[in-house]
């Protein structure tokens, strides 16, 4: 039985414990308010933040209550004739830079929707000019499957663009020169050939075991895989141990993967040798 969010709190409600109950095939769970009230309330309204008490001290609100209101970057200015496809109530906010955005009543309470969109755009006052190693980032470059990418020149002089996560947790520190010596990277789908075998961890990764983190918030280990340029996520766990044996079996697609370019190179070889 899932117990993701036993002990977690969502506003005045703590949540107990999971019951056998379903809805809709979610999990019904037992949750107790501040008051002392125990209710069953599903996972989505607890995740979404529609319910965040048992109804002892919330007040039926209006529906022009929220214009006025500030949710992080927007300030709500009205309320417009739209409707979402789930027939929620569209309201038109301004956001600190200047953009006008529509969003729904219920992204705004939970805390979904707190900007134009500007807010996960790299501040690029706080990024160029820094040093990562050998590398100084010159501009930010935009997104490449979603993930922040920023130019940046070596001590050597060489131009390149690399991800944001590769320079936060210093697996890019360099465009390859400060390597004795040099070794030469193969890329095959958005894959480093060399770094899926190599056995090096990040000195920024506190679990000591790669694609393996612990999540502050939710209390958990989590462990994850990037491949082909995306990132899989492979579960939550209350052991260390239980997330990396969900690593592990993650890494089971690398052995296809290698055996293909390993064919693929004694092919070429043997098409060259021909």
């Amino acid at each position: 039985m899932k117990s993701e969010l036993t002990g977690m709190r969502f506003g005045k409600l703590f949540v107990v414990e999971p019951t056998s109950e379903r809805k809709h095939g979610a999990v019904i769970w037992r949750c107790r308010c501040d008051c002392g009230k125990v209710i069953l309330i599903e996972t989505r309204k607890l995740k979404s933040g529609v319910m965040q008490s048992c109804g002892c001290c919330e007040q039926k609100r209006s529906m022009a209550d929220l214009v006025g209101q500030r949710f992080g970057r927007l300030v709500v200015v009205e309320k417009t004739e739209k409707r979402s496809k789930n027939r929620y109530v569209i309201w038109r906010c301004q956001c600190d830079c200047g953009n006008i955005v529509e969003t729904t009543r219920n992204k705004l309470l939970s805390g979904n929707t707190t900007s134009c969109g500007c807010a996960k755009t790299p501040p690029l006052k706080d990024w160029i000019g820094k040093r990562f190693g050998r590398l100084e980032v010159l501009t930010y470059v935009g997104k490449d499957r979603g993930c922040h990418m920023w130019r940046c020149r070596c001590d050597c002089g060489k131009v390149i663009e690399t991800r944001q996560s590769n320079l936060q947790s210093g697996c890019t520190t360099s465009c390859g020169c400060k390597r004795s010596p040099p070794d030469i990277l193969h890329f095959v789908d958005g894959t480093c050939v060399e770094l899926i075998q190599s056995k090096n961890i990040s000195k920024a990764n506190t679990s000591g075991i790669r694609g393996v983190y612990f999540d502050k918030r939710r209390k958990k280990w989590i462990a994850q895989i990037m491949f082909k340029g995306k990132c899989y996520y492979l579960g939550g766990y209350n052991k260390i141990e239980n997330a990396v044996k969900a690593r592990q079996r993650g890494e089971e697609m690398f052995s296809d993967f290698l055996e293909e370019y390993r064919s693929g190179i004694s092919a070429g070889i043997k098409q060259k040798d021909d």
